[in-house]
């Protein structure tokens, strides 16, 4: 139960880099309208994969977003979407950092993986080469707590800086744990989500070995089809979400527009497989019970949920039932649906695109449809919001993560009432 002394977190400003576009306006427009952003792979030569699709981030410059182009040269893809997402959000935010008190302003941003083209790329010169031509910034290039490390260092925030890497709940963890530490009084902003930049051909190779991606290589914007009978595996996305919240009294004293308000966060293990989830979402039933009790929520307050529906056979099953057993009778007018039939599996950073979703449907009273839903499942049986969006009242959310390893996040905000 939410204790009513805590101190109130909200949300004031949103970052994404997505295949959907950049930029929080144009990616809810490109979603609301049912756009698709995957498509055949053209970061490398997919000959011989068993999957040759995926949501790419196209036409973007990171330069805006960092004090030069020699510190673009010397960082990782996945940081440069972290950075550039962030720094969005602090813009859209209106918060001016040369007023702000920086000790108490800090950065979590995750990464699932971190930066494994820089990786790939190092190794292919370490047999090609030799060590002596290995880069001196392969190291910092590579490791995933740099885009929240240099996000830091660009804005000199000195406030709490950790970086979470719990695979496909990482910027749901992120966002959770920099809305804990709020709540808890040790800072008064913190900017959060996850980044990735996985489209490689050791990821894209990986995942396809494990049997886990889409292989409907001919039809790319219809491959990635959450809930839907024909689904069969996700389709890998890149990009970033990054949120700013804020303590209460902080954004109000600065007069800051507010998006919607963070209210509770779940954290649980499965402890079951090391990529399947527990029967029925066992784990992720848990989390969303978590989530509604540290938020003050009942189920029946919950209007829409941003499902993980990574359009994998098991792990929609699974959420839909585990919905259905935290939500009960209420879960049957719940609004259901996966932006990942638009975006693909951002993986580490689908969270934070996923929550900037949810604050725009709490600011417009308006969901994003599931794309690509054209034959039900009969063990799919919830309204996941067919290929239209959905203009309804949206008083509370929650966002499920779901992530190899059995990790299990979910947020639940809601409207902000002063």
């Amino acid at each position: 139960m939410a204790d009513p002394t805590r101190k109130r977190v909200v949300v004031t400003g949103i970052g994404v880099v997505t295949p959907l576009g950049q930029g929080v306006d144009t990616f809810w427009g490109n979603l609301l309208a049912g756009q698709c952003g995957i498509d055949s792979i053209s970061a490398f030569d997919t000959e011989g994969f068993p999957c040759t699709i995926a949501g790419e981030v196209k036409d973007f410059d990171p330069t805006p977003a960092f004090p030069s182009p020699k510190e673009v040269r010397r960082t990782d893809r996945f940081s440069q979407f972290g950075i550039h997402a962030g720094w969005q959000a602090l813009n859209d935010s209106g918060l001016d950092l040369a007023k702000a008190n920086r000790d108490r302003v800090g950065a979590f941003i995750g990464s699932g993986i971190g930066g494994l083209i820089t990786l790939e790329d190092q190794h292919n010169k370490l047999l090609e080469r030799g060590p002596g031509r290995l880069s001196p910034f392969f190291i910092p290039m590579m490791i995933l707590n740099m885009a929240s490390g240099m996000f830091s260092l660009y804005h000199g925030l000195r406030g709490p800086n950790v970086a979470t890497c719990s695979a496909c709940a990482t910027a749901s963890h992120a966002i959770g744990e920099a809305w804990r530490t709020l709540v808890m009084g040790d800072a008064d902003v913190m900017v959060a989500g996850g980044t990735e930049a996985a489209v490689s051909p050791c990821a894209v190779g990986g995942f396809g070995s494990m049997k886990a991606l889409s292989t409907r290589n001919d039809d790319p914007r219809h491959a990635s089809r959450p809930f839907d009978a024909g689904r069969d595996g996700f389709v890998m996305g890149e990009g970033s979400g990054v949120l700013v919240l804020e303590e209460l009294e902080h954004a109000k004293a600065r007069g800051a527009r507010i998006y919607c308000e963070m209210a509770g966060y779940g954290n649980t293990a499965d402890a079951h497989h090391m990529t399947s989830p527990a029967p029925e979402g066992e784990g992720g039933a848990r989390a969303m019970r978590m989530a509604l009790s540290s938020g003050g929520l009942n189920p029946e307050d919950i209007s829409y949920i941003n499902a993980h529906g990574t359009s994998t056979p098991q792990g929609d099953v699974c959420e839909t039932e585990a919905i259905k057993s935290v939500f009960g009778d209420h879960a049957g007018s719940l609004a259901v649906s996966s932006t990942k039939g638009a975006t693909g599996h951002m993986l580490g950073a689908a969270g934070g695109a996923e929550m900037a979703v949810c604050c725009k449907a709490l600011e417009t009273d308006t969901v994003p449809p599931t794309i690509n839903y054209e034959t039900p499942d009969p063990d799919c049986d919830l309204d996941y919001v067919p290929n239209e969006a959905r203009e309804m009242e949206v008083n509370a959310i929650a966002n499920n993560s779901f992530g190899f390893g059995g990790h299990n996040a979910c947020l639940v905000a809601k409207k902000f009432k002063g």
